[in-house]
């Protein structure tokens, strides 16, 4: 009997001490778990790099209400006083529905456009992670200005459409500077068959490099990829430069394009300025936030 109870003490202790050391292991095991990874901050300060998206969006319950100038062409001097006689204006609201889901609205002087748009973003860059930001970026444009006349006496509501689908695709290298590559689709439902293309293919790419702290040079480019052999096209491909100031409740942005269209998809396919020949146009992008 005495045997029987010295062998059950010892079984008793043995599984005591068995679940002792797996509890050991488990809190060992939780100690080194990794952590979940670190949200890098936004690469770029602005919702736009300067005519171009960026990979930034609004946080949930934000609205932001934008007003973008863009003057006349500054190499026609004083003839237009230096592009104030002629500028176009687009006014519009942002909303952040989620942290990676926004949608806004936009009305353009340009053909009398309004744009709808959303944006949604597929990844994050990550302290000691994913190293880039992945954001979707889609638009719609309506161009009211078009009537149904001589020139084009069957024109019907679907005429008036015309979309893009973006990519934007960012990594921050450092708190100074930042990058972003942008595959591009533009699609019209209406478009002119000698000068210009039913679909365009680009690639865009913008940077950032911070001067101070509240205040950045910017710069962006969009090259067409998919423009016939021997095509004489009376369009550029979009280059703009800008500055970025920070100023409490809003991001102020100036830029100096050779597009003065604002809509991206008048943006990326019918810029008609060029840096080299004429045809800058100098203005600003202004957000509020709410």
């Amino acid at each position: 009997m005495k045997i029987k109870k010295i062998v059950f003490c010892l079984f008793a202790f043995f599984m005591m001490s068995h679940v002792s050391a797996q509890d050991d292991l488990l809190n060992q095991l939780d100690s080194i778990k990794p952590k979940d990874k670190e949200i890098e901050m936004a690469a770029f300060k602005g919702l736009q790099i300067c005519n171009m998206q960026s990979t930034k969006l609004p946080v949930k319950g934000e609205f932001y209400f934008l007003v973008s100038h863009r003057f006349g062409d500054l190499t026609e001097g004083i003839n237009n006083f230096f592009g104030l006689d002629n500028a176009l204006t687009k006014l519009g609201g942002i909303y952040g529905v989620t942290n990676w889901l926004a949608f806004s609205a936009s009305r353009h002087t340009y053909n009398k456009t309004y744009e709808m748009a959303v944006k949604y973003k597929l990844a994050n860059q990550e302290i000691d992670g994913f190293p880039l930001t992945i954001v979707g970026y889609n638009t719609m444009d309506i161009n009211t200005a078009l009537k149904k006349d001589e020139t084009l006496p069957g024109l019907e509501f679907n005429n008036r459409l015309a979309y893009t689908t973006q990519l934007l695709v960012s990594r921050k290298f450092s708190e100074s500077f930042s990058f972003q590559l942008a595959p591009i689709w533009v699609h019209k439902n209406l478009y002119d068959g000698i000068y210009d293309q039913k679909d365009l293919l680009l690639l865009g790419a913008g940077g950032r490099y911070k001067l101070t702290k509240r205040l950045s040079l910017n710069l962006e480019y969009a090259g067409r990829l998919n423009l016939p052999e021997e095509f004489n096209s009376p369009y550029n491909n979009p280059l703009t430069v800008g500055l970025d100031i920070e100023t409490g409740g809003h991001v102020f942005q100036l830029v100096f394009s050779n597009s003065q269209q604002m809509n991206d998809a008048s943006l990326f396919s019918n810029t008609t300025g060029d840096w080299n020949g004429g045809g800058i146009y100098f203005g600003f992008n202004m957000y509020r936030v709410f």
